[in-house]
């Protein structure tokens, strides 16, 4: 990959198991400031365990992760998460109603979300302010994820990790959300790391790829390095042959 860009995540000789089975090894590279990177390769690559490094939910066994030139180790974990915000696939919700959800992150740092600016949360995402007084529980798929990104921006996050998204949503629902996340990403400058089953996807929404095959990074670079991968084990894999 280039090395013409500062670096918003960076990866030094990381390593990761759970009991003595290693899943992330000689995990090195960086991350774009204000890019929107993928992440692609198959199930059990260890792409999900690496994008729960970059926001302190796991630890490394040894190696250093570096958020905006700081050691991750030197950010308070509220910190941490404030600045690298996370939205997953399943967008969990808690019982009540939208604005309830809005206002949680707020909550958790003993402060309240105001009703204008959870109004102004909802706009960025493209829903009106008729839904902060809707049960969560009554939201469609593509509704659901889209108060989940709204949530995840109440902090104002510099890098936003992502974790299949739209995998579970029909073809309308995730190309709205793609073109959300590009919106966040051009309007803010905010910092795009998503892991996606969809090569697609990874082909025409990121800027930037890494493809990851059992738990270690083969080929990084930009995007269009899908149609045409340098690494034998990557052209397999998008070849769909298995490893």
């Amino acid at each position: 990959m280039s090395v013409d860009y500062k670096p918003a995540v960076h990866f030094r000789d990381v390593y990761y198991s759970v009991d003595n089975r290693p899943i992330l090894k000689e995990i090195t590279g960086s991350f774009p400031e204000g890019k929107i990177t993928t992440l692609v390769g198959p199930s059990g690559a260890g792409k999900t365990t690496l994008l729960k490094l970059c926001n302190g939910l796991l630890s490394p066994d040894s190696g250093g992760i570096f958020i905006n030139d700081q050691s991750i180790d030197g950010y308070e974990p509220v910190q941490l998460r404030r600045n690298v915000g996370m939205a997953l696939q399943s967008a969990p919700m808690i019982s009540g109603s939208v604005f309830k959800n809005l206002a949680l992150p707020m909550e958790l740092r003993g402060k309240q979300l105001a009703v204008d600016e959870a109004r102004d949360l909802l706009t960025q995402v493209g829903l009106d302010a008729t839904f902060l007084q809707r049960n969560s529980k009554d939201l469609s798929g593509g509704q659901r994820q889209k108060v989940s990104i709204a949530r995840t921006l109440v902090n104002r996050p510099r890098i936003i990790l992502l974790d299949e998204i739209t995998s579970s949503l029909d073809p309308a629902s995730q190309k709205e959300i793609e073109a959300l996340i590009v919106k966040i990403n051009q309007k803010f400058g905010t910092t795009i790391i998503w892991i996606t089953h969809n090569l697609e996807q990874a082909l025409t929404i990121g800027e930037y790829t890494w493809v990851m095959i059992n738990g270690k990074v083969i080929e990084t670079g930009e995007s269009s390095l899908l149609n045409a991968p340098a690494n034998e084990k990557v052209r397999r894999f998008v070849k769909g042959e298995s490893q």
